[in-house]
């Protein structure tokens, strides 16, 4: 619970964008020229989302696919995880951090392998059980401890694998994270906080949260 909600938003637009910048649109048939675009803690991603399980064939696309973005722009990304059921989860953090320039450079040299891979990078699955129950834990103790608008997540709330939930900007103090309300919330609950962090990792998505 330390990440602005609207940070998704301005990911989307940046991934939007440079899709267009990459000439990543619909093919003339009306078929999809690469994956769809959907925010994160949506319908479910590939195999998933047709209700198939891990497919060690798709694992190794979604290694080269990875593979790939390593070496034409974002080298700290992190190999997806390809749970048994079929859901994928992403570094996508990395992507969000990276310039439209860069992400259309990946685009550009890596489609191929993430279409073959069905890697949206953007789109990760709902939040699994665990997730969700550490992540009510944390906003149970932060309305305790002076942060009464903060609202429990649900498997459909935006998160990021590796930082958890975020915040949007009505359930934080007036001051933001500079405010002695927040430093004192944050502290207190830094067990909890921890605790949700800790379940939205890769690692730990790789066993459903």
């Amino acid at each position: 619970m330390h990440i602005s909600r609207t940070r998704f938003a301005i990911a989307a637009l940046t991934w939007s964008a440079a899709m267009l910048a990459a000439g990543c649109t619909s093919s003339a048939n009306g078929s999809p020229a690469v994956p769809s675009l959907r925010q994160s803690g949506g319908a479910g991603q590939g195999a998933a989302a047709q209700g198939g399980g891990a497919d060690p064939s798709r694992a190794s696309a979604l290694h080269a696919a990875a593979q790939c973005i390593r070496q034409h722009g974002i080298p700290g990304y992190s190999d997806p995880v390809l749970t048994p059921s079929g859901a994928v989860y992403s570094d996508s953090r990395s992507f969000e951090n990276a310039g439209q320039q860069v992400v259309v450079a990946v685009y550009q040299a890596c489609r191929t392998l993430m279409t073959e891979a069905n890697l949206q990078p953007q789109s990760e699955p709902p939040a699994p059980p665990q997730l969700v129950q550490a992540g009510v834990r944390a906003a149970e103790c932060l309305r305790a401890n002076g942060l009464p608008n903060v609202t429990d997540p649900t498997a459909r709330s935006p998160y990021t694998p590796g930082h958890g939930f975020g915040m949007n900007a009505s359930e934080m103090p007036s001051g933001g994270k500079a405010s002695p309300v927040w430093r004192h919330a944050r502290q207190a609950c830094n067990a909890q906080v921890d605790a949700e962090i800790t379940a939205s990792t890769l690692g730990s998505l790789s066993n459903g949260g």
